[in-house]
């Protein structure tokens, strides 16, 4: 009887050797026949799950931001913004090292999707939807009256969002420097130039 291969799982086992690739030896080596050998598959075989090399690594990015999505969709939230914002911001920084790993290779997608039009398209998607993140936060502390008042909401969109953008590449070049203790703390304090005092953060 003929061994079934679920296409899926083969494509996702393709990517995470895709990973390993560009951690090794960086996004320019990761060639199909170096993402082969990583994978255990032959050059041959590879082509059942992917026609071209630029198909890979859209795949292979696209995946590194469906995991963050995914966390992100299985937080049990509490309902008290203090706890759930640092606990939905606990998804998108490298707080551990699989999280730093990860970060890793989307940084280096990132950089290559700048004169790769099909990765810039899907670097564009996850751009809206970390932006969205912030939106979603700032108005869940206005909606709750815990915003200070008077602030520019869109500003503080961008300022936490580069804040958060910063803690991560920051993490991931110096890890040593910044640990999952300082990003946890400069959030707590970010939060508090946002909140009224009386807020109980």
């Amino acid at each position: 009887m003929p061994k079934i291969v679920d296409h899926e799982k083969q494509k996702e086992r393709v990517a995470e050797a895709t990973w390993r690739v560009i951690r090794k030896i960086g996004l320019d080596q990761a060639s199909v026949r170096n993402v082969a050998d990583e994978a255990g598959l032959s050059v041959g075989s590879m082509r059942h799950y992917f026609t071209t090399h630029s198909e890979l690594l859209s795949y292979a990015m696209k995946k590194v931001s469906d995991k963050v999505r995914e966390r992100i969709a299985s937080i049990a939230y509490s309902g008290d913004l203090f706890i759930d914002i640092p606990l939905l911001l606990d998804e998108v920084l490298p707080i551990n090292e699989e999280k730093r790993h990860e970060m890793e290779v989307w940084f280096a997608f990132v950089v290559k999707s700048l004169s790769d039009p099909s990765l810039g398209m899907h670097r564009s998607e996850v751009d809206d939807d970390l932006r969205h993140i912030f939106i979603t936060i700032m108005n869940g502390l206005t909606a709750t009256d815990l915003a200070l008042p008077d602030l520019d909401i869109p500003l503080e969109i961008e300022r936490f969002y580069a804040l958060i953008d910063g803690l991560a590449i920051h993490a991931v070049l110096r890890p040593e420097v910044v640990t999952t203790d300082m990003m946890r703390n400069v959030v707590k304090r970010h939060l508090l130039t946002l909140c009224r005092p009386q807020s109980g953060l």
